[in-house]
């Protein structure tokens, strides 16, 4: 029997087991924090859609659960991606948080559950990374980066570069992946926060896909390169 169907189920019990035991090995206060990182809507040549990607946490200072969710509806189609990862988190080293537990793609079908290690953090001059590693259940691997900096034009006027590279080791035509590096995003958004919580913004990103994920997208009638203007809101509490 998969796994898959009991992802959802098995990421709250992580969550809830970790929160349970920060307390106990850490014996502080246990705080909480959520990211709305893109909350946008994506305007592009045939094809606009909503995105979502945030993340949050609760825990300590060492040990905190960490989840994340992403997404983009795409309009007259619907949910083109769906995911959440529940993971557990340990601070390594002052601004790095080594991370494990499983992530869920809902979408695209079919549905598929994965492994997840990954280093999230604070790079020397002040980017903030995101690298993993996935493993699903079929024994497929794959890789993603993703990497961003906050330029700050004026106290309240921020300029953010950001990069996502996507990579996997084989072939799996049933989700349209090819084998090496399949996809990367380039984006550039400028943001102006009215106050610290809360940041709405506009900008242009540009996205592209390689090799075999190139030709299956084409095969389906997708574009393989794409600009795309977005505008959205930040905000977390």
């Amino acid at each position: 029997m998969s796994v898959s169907r009991f992802a959802p189920l098995l990421a709250l019990a992580l969550i809830a087991r970790i929160a349970g035991a920060t307390g106990g090995m850490e014996g502080g206060e246990i705080r909480t924090m959520v990211l709305a990182d893109r909350a946008e809507y994506q305007v592009r040549d045939g094809e606009n859609a909503w995105l979502w990607d945030g993340q949050g946490w609760v825990g300590g200072d060492i040990n905190k659960a960490w989840f994340k969710v992403e997404g983009e509806y795409i309009e007259n189609e619907g949910t083109e991606s769906s995911e959440v990862q529940a993971l557990y988190s340990r601070a390594i080293a002052s601004f790095w948080d080594v991370q494990a537990g499983i992530r869920h793609d809902f979408r695209p079908s079919p549905s598929t559950t994965y492994a997840v290690i990954g280093l999230q953090g604070l790079a020397p001059y002040f980017f903030e990374v995101d690298a993993a590693g996935f493993v699903s259940e079929d024994g497929d691997a794959s890789l993603r980066l993703e990497a961003e900096y906050d330029l700050f034009i004026t106290r309240k006027l921020i300029l953010q570069p950001r990069l996502e590279v996507d990579a996997a080791f084989s072939d799996v035509p049933e989700l349209g992946v090819g084998s090496g590096l399949n996809g990367l995003e380039l984006g550039l958004r400028l943001r102006y926060a009215f106050q610290r919580e809360f940041a709405p913004y506009l900008g242009v990103e540009y996205a592209k896909l390689y090799g075999d994920t190139a030709d299956f997208a084409r095969l389906e009638g997708q574009r393989s390169e794409t600009w795309q203007f977005v505008m959205g809101l930040r905000a977390w509490f």
